[in-house]
């Protein structure tokens, strides 16, 4: 499966009629890591009248979507919010929200568009990456064949996670399914260089076009 999501965090801020609307987006994996920066956003903002946000999940083959309005009138922020990741198709990202209110009553037409051009915003403000399907592999090599590994993993656009040096170099990197399995299978061209591997799990990386 391939998807398209955030690739760092970003954020973009609008003011309509004095109200101030400070959208943050946030590159999340699981709901947990989601939830815990809401409270955190609820913190930072805490003088804020409004933190609303939605987001969008990955869970292998299920999607899983939260939206909140935190107080203003039910379905002009949090699902506008929401509106927009769905729309975008964008998984695996968070979208809060924070009103500053101005004294202006906006109408509930009027919270629909500003939390909705907020969304529209923070997202157009952030690096959208593709995602494809991938695995971690765990291996180990000798010292002597480090310079042709790097080389290999850096031509194939290949994310080295870790490097630990002990007796032999054991190497932790997240690549493509197709060189994972010609790796599996010694159908690769540093098959012979490397031993005592170990597939981690999937991993969903950056698809290089």
């Amino acid at each position: 499966m391939e998807f398209t999501t955030v690739y760092n965090n970003g954020t973009f801020t609008l003011i309509e009629k004095k109200s101030k609307f400070i959208a943050n987006i946030f590159h999340v994996e699981t709901r947990e890591e989601a939830e815990n920066i809401i409270k955190e956003t609820r913190k930072k903002y805490s003088d804020a009248r409004h933190n609303c946000y939605a987001y969008s999940i990955l869970d292998k083959t299920t999607n899983i979507t939260k939206s909140s309005d935190d107080g203003e009138p039910s379905g002009t922020a949090g699902i506008p919010i929401l509106n927009v990741i769905l729309n975008k198709k964008i998984y695996n990202v968070l979208i809060i929200v924070t009103r500053y209110f101005g004294g202006i009553l906006l109408g509930t037409g009027g919270l629909v568009r500003a939390y909705t051009n907020s969304a529209v915003g923070v997202i157009n403000n952030s690096h959208i990456v593709h995602m494809e399907k991938g695995v971690q592999l765990k291996f180990s090599i000798n010292y002597n064949d480090l310079g042709k590994i790097k080389y290999y993993f850096t031509v194939n656009k290949c994310n080295i996670v870790n490097i630990f040096y002990g007796q032999f170099i054991d190497i932790t990197v997240d690549i493509k399914e197709k060189i994972a399995k010609d790796i599996e299978n010694n159908n690769c061209e540093i098959s012979n260089n490397i031993f005592n591997v170990v597939i981690i799990g999937e991993k969903y990386i950056e698809k290089n076009e």
